[in-house]
């Protein structure tokens, strides 16, 4: 049996990416904070956004807060809560300047302000034509807001266990309670009582074969509130980015078409003119990943295969490409063998974004059912759905939505945590951890981790990707069932405790086995298209049937029931999403 540890805290936060970290900025200063983390803070995922972090600053264009709720609330397909959208397009200035100050060296302008790009879906005046709203650093921007956290964590003196892996949310009359976490470095079981938890552990893009996202983004945080019996919200909504490099799934970021990059087909066409003919290659994601598929569908595909489109750089001047996208065009060189200067660079949408999650409200409180917040539980960023991004997420405002509710997360908890007393621990409130791993470690089962997790992969490419029928998530649905079947006589090869990632992958493969299946059960529910749903057997938005959200529960025999909530909507109603 590994050995136990026990820890007492006012607040747990639940991963280090960038709302853990600006949680942890927050939480910190108010009351004893700890920060468990899967990975080395900087190696979370946040580092691999590329293009900026959106703001109506109004440095370089017109522009207002009001036009980015709009074009967030359009860009959602309607399915946005108006109310989070605005607390967030709202705060979104402060949160800039707020990096700004910590020491972020975000791209200026010649007169020393902060310098701002176009990017998909971002308008000004309600649609009238594309606005620069984008405050990047360079095309790694998400690396600079994660060192400039961490340094600032570092400075507060932040608590991190670095290589803790949460596996438990312990939840006492209600309440949370604290964490249970597997220590990598050792095999032994830490739990943490808390009077507050956050969670912030990321998306779950490993589900699909092609994607842009880590190794480590297998949805714990998501997986842990769904076998609890808690609801996940919005689940079947995917985003597929237009850009990853095609067979790969590597990301060139979006801020390649904000800077003049523009989308052809192997007849050197300029498609995105058809589909979209005022904002072209910078209408929404869900809009061009679907124009994409199509061009390739229809035969208008580039390469041998035809399975490909061209983004194209070679009319930017190269002082250009090396001072604002340098890293993506490396990528291109690095991995096809592609000379962005002189040859365009195949692509194709790959899964990239979750814009479904633990269910919370504008204070980032976790809730339990459609309205009740769950006492002590706090959630930010992708694992969260906050309903900021609806069904469709546009460029940019995911680092925004670390910092703002990453930050209102932090506040929260902490004003919770000095108000309140712990519960206590039930008895053994590690059983749940210590006996997946035994069983885990124990197993003679002939079932292999890898060929599980690869053809879950595969019928999830196959079956749930950027176009969707019932046929297709029917096939998907009875796939995941069987898979789970087989799961049960998984076993490892590794039996140590130091740094098992055997032990780990088995786990982790766990968590998207259900998650894989709340999406698709979703997706055969919603009969309509809207943001990055498309059933090619319901092609149209349905506003009067499906202007709500999923909200998906566990029931004791493992069945999911699915039940829905109303969008909050304030002051914009839906209409035709044109571009």
């Amino acid at each position: 049996m590994p050995q136990v540890h026990q820890h007492n805290y006012d607040v747990v936060i639940v991963g280090a990416g960038g709302a853990g970290m600006r949680a942890a900025l927050e939480s910190s200063s108010r009351v004893r904070t700890a920060v468990l983390t899967k990975l080395y803070p900087t190696r979370s995922h946040t580092g691999a956004a590329q293009g900026g972090m959106c703001a109506a600053l109004a440095n370089v264009e017109e522009d207002n807060w009001e036009w980015h709720t709009f074009d967030t609330v359009k860009g959602g397909d309607y399915l946005v809560d108006q109310d989070a959208a605005e607390v967030m397009c709202r705060e979104a200035i402060d949160a800039v300047i707020d990096l700004e100050k910590m020491g972020l060296p975000f791209n200026r302008t010649p007169e020393g302000r902060i310098d701002q790009r176009r990017f998909g879906g971002h308008t000004r005046n309600h649609g009238e034509a594309a606005v620069r709203r984008s405050c990047f650093a360079a095309d790694r921007t998400g690396h600079m807001i994660l060192q400039t956290l961490y340094q600032n964590c570092v400075k507060q003196d932040v608590q991190f266990f670095n290589e803790f892996y949460v596996l438990d949310l312990i939840v006492q009359d209600g309440h949370a309670a604290g964490a249970v976490a597997y220590e990598l470095a050792t095999g032994d079981i830490h739990v943490f009582a808390a009077k507050a938890v956050i969670l912030a552990t990321g998306g779950f893009g490993k589900v699909f074969k092609t994607t842009s996202n880590a190794h480590t983004l297998t949805g714990d945080g998501m997986g842990i509130i769904w076998r609890k019996g808690l609801p996940l919200e919005d689940m079947e909504f995917f985003q597929f980015h237009p850009t990853g490099l095609a067979g790969l799934g590597i990301l060139l970021s979006e801020a390649a078409r904000g800077e003049g990059g523009i989308l052809r087909n192997a007849d050197g066409e300029r498609f995105m003119e058809r589909y979209a003919p005022t904002i072209k290659d910078l209408a929404p994601r869900d809009i061009v990943a679907r124009s994409m598929a199509n061009e390739v569908r229809e035969g208008r595909g580039a390469g041998p295969e035809k399975d490909y489109v061209l983004l194209d750089l070679t009319h930017l001047p190269r002082e250009q490409i090396d001072a604002k996208l340098p890293d993506i065009t490396e990528f291109a060189r690095t991995y096809l063998g592609v000379e962005p200067y002189t040859e365009p660079v195949p692509v194709y949408p790959t899964a990239h974004y979750a814009m479904g999650g633990v269910p919370t409200n504008i204070r980032a409180e976790v809730l339990g059912n459609n309205t009740e917040v769950v006492p002590g539980l706090y959630a930010a960023g992708e694992v969260a759905c906050v309903s900021v991004h609806g069904s469709n997420r546009l460029g940019t405002n995911s680092l925004l939505d670390i910092n703002v509710f990453g930050r209102r997360a932090g506040i929260a908890a902490a004003e919770y945590a000095a108000t309140h007393s712990h519960v206590g621990l039930p008895v053994g409130a590690q059983g749940t951890v210590t006996a997946m791993v035994s069983t885990l470690l124990e197993s003679t089962g002939t079932e292999r981790v890898a060929t599980l997790r690869a053809k879950m992969q595969s019928t999830m490419d196959r079956n749930a990707q950027v176009y969707r029928t019932d046929a297709s998530l029917k096939q998907a649905e009875e796939d995941i069932a069987a898979l789970k079947q087989r799961y049960a006589n998984v076993s490892i090869s590794d039996k140590g405790k130091r740094f098992n990632s055997d032990l780990l992958e088995a786990i982790e493969l766990g968590f998207l086995l259900d998650l894989a299946e709340v999406l698709v059960v979703g997706a055969r529910a919603r009969n309509e298209s809207r943001g990055g749903h498309f059933r090619e057997d319901y092609p149209n938005r349905d506003d009067v049937n499906f202007m709500r959200h999923t909200m998906a529960y566990r029931e004791g025999d493992g069945a999911i029931r699915l039940d829905y909530k109303p969008v909050v909507q304030t002051r914009y109603q839906p209409m035709e999403r044109k571009y």
